[in-house]
């Protein structure tokens, strides 16, 4: 211990009665010893004090011991002012702080009690009634403002999951009656299509043409697929808000497999004189995939790009092999979508706002997305108003050994 540092002292009043551990940060020598000479003659209470000369010194020591209280002098050879008080409350916010002073200045102990100290002492009025009252006070003041702000977070905290609690239930209320809308209205096209064509081939079979017949049946092979695709994705929105969408690999001859969807889909654009372009780049490694998935994912994006896209045109679907991932990216040059719109196209139901007539559910986009988040994937748009749209797929080379856990990220 230094000569210009007091000695610790320990009062055995009261057994069994904690110490209040106090550490005071005065420099002059003489305060100091007062200080501690009326904590000696007290009777009812046991104190610990230890005595430093610097703030950094005071900062230092509570960095390594644990006190229950700092009596601050506001004029220190390393701190002036009440700065003292903002650099203690900073690095020790819980620690009540009593400050020391020669000036009986009241808006400084208004300003300092603002700034974080619990109590403000003018030396030259020190007795041992003031001080030890002064100490009691600021340390229940302090135990007082910590169950404060613990049960204000802890309010808080409760408040805010009950919050998130009720948003979650609004949610899900929202997305059931728009599911409930959306089915309501597009399942009753073909259903209705359905319905007319057989009361038609059942009451009047007789009566029609072979070619009307054939005509007839294709409606209803069509309304039928369309009824299915249409349960399909409700099928699939409900397992992606429920959690239940699983990856399930299989081995896969990718290039073979995009080759074929693009075919297949090549007889949807014929009817608008669409060219599907497929191009694959490189050689692809060997590896497993989930074949429903991608067909969503793929098929989706596709259908979309042909769907959008004006009579005459064409849409690039290219196959790209990287070292780790392989890239999927569709190209169309279509009637692109706005940017207003860009941030919500993968929520459930919501549809570009200049797709005019055309029909769809606002729910491709929504399954695009959690197929790809299956896949363990990125999607990205690119996409201008009368420009075209480019949708890039990109999905990590997995193997049927690979173990899949999703983590389902909400926009």
């Amino acid at each position: 211990m230094s000569k210009s540092s007091i000695e610790v002292s320990s009062l055995q009043l009261n057994a069994g009665q904690k110490a209040i551990a106090i550490l005071l940060i005065e420099d002059d020598l003489a305060e100091a010893r007062l200080i501690q000479e009326i904590l000696r003659n007290f009777d009812f209470n046991q104190f610990v004090l230890t005595h430093v000369q610097r703030l950094q010194t005071g900062l230092n020591r509570l960095k390594q011991q644990q006190f229950d209280l700092v009596l601050l002098d506001l004029t220190l050879p390393d701190s002036q002012g009440l700065s003292s008080v903002e650099l203690l409350v900073q690095d020790f916010a819980h620690l009540p702080i009593v400050v020391l002073t020669n000036t009986n200045d009241n808006q400084l102990a208004i300003e300092a009690v603002r700034r974080g100290a619990q109590d403000f002492l003018v030396k030259r009025k020190i007795n041992i009634e003031v001080l030890v009252r002064s100490i009691q006070y600021a340390i229940e003041r302090q135990k007082a403002s910590d169950l404060l702000r613990e049960t204000n977070e802890n309010l808080t905290n409760q408040i805010q999951q009950k919050t998130s609690e009720l948003m979650k239930a609004k949610e899900i209320n929202h997305f059931q009656s728009e599911l409930v809308s959306m089915f309501s209205h597009d399942f009753r096209n073909p259903l209705t299509t359905v319905l007319s064509c057989t009361e038609l081939l059942h009451n009047k079979n007789d009566l029609l043409s072979e070619e009307r017949k054939v005509y007839l049946f294709q409606m209803l092979r069509n309304a039928s697929k369309d009824m299915v695709q249409l349960l399909d994705e409700v099928l699939l929105v409900g397992q992606t808000e429920s959690d239940t969408f699983q990856c399930n690999l299989t081995e896969l001859n990718l290039e073979l497999f995009c080759l074929e969807l693009a075919e297949q889909l090549q007889f949807n654009a014929d009817k608008k004189q669409i060219e599907v372009v497929f191009e694959a780049q490189g050689k692809i490694t060997q590896s497993a995939w989930d074949e429903n998935l991608l067909r969503h994912i793929l098929g989706n994006l596709l259908a979309n790009a042909i769907k959008y896209s004006p009579e005459g045109n064409k849409v690039l679907f290219e196959l790209i092999p990287q070292e780790q991932d392989i890239i999927f990216r569709i190209q169309d040059w279509g009637i692109g979508i706005p940017s207003q719109d860009h941030q919500n196209l993968f929520q459930p139901f919501h549809r570009a706002s200049n797709v005019g007539r055309i029909p769809g559910t606002g729910l491709g986009l929504a399954i695009v997305k959690s197929c790809v988040e299956a896949h363990q994937g990125q999607i990205v748009l690119d996409s201008e108003v009368d420009r075209g749209t480019t949708v890039t797929v990109t999905l990590p080379l997995l193997f049927l050994d690979t173990k899949i856990e999703r983590s389902k990220t909400k926009q």
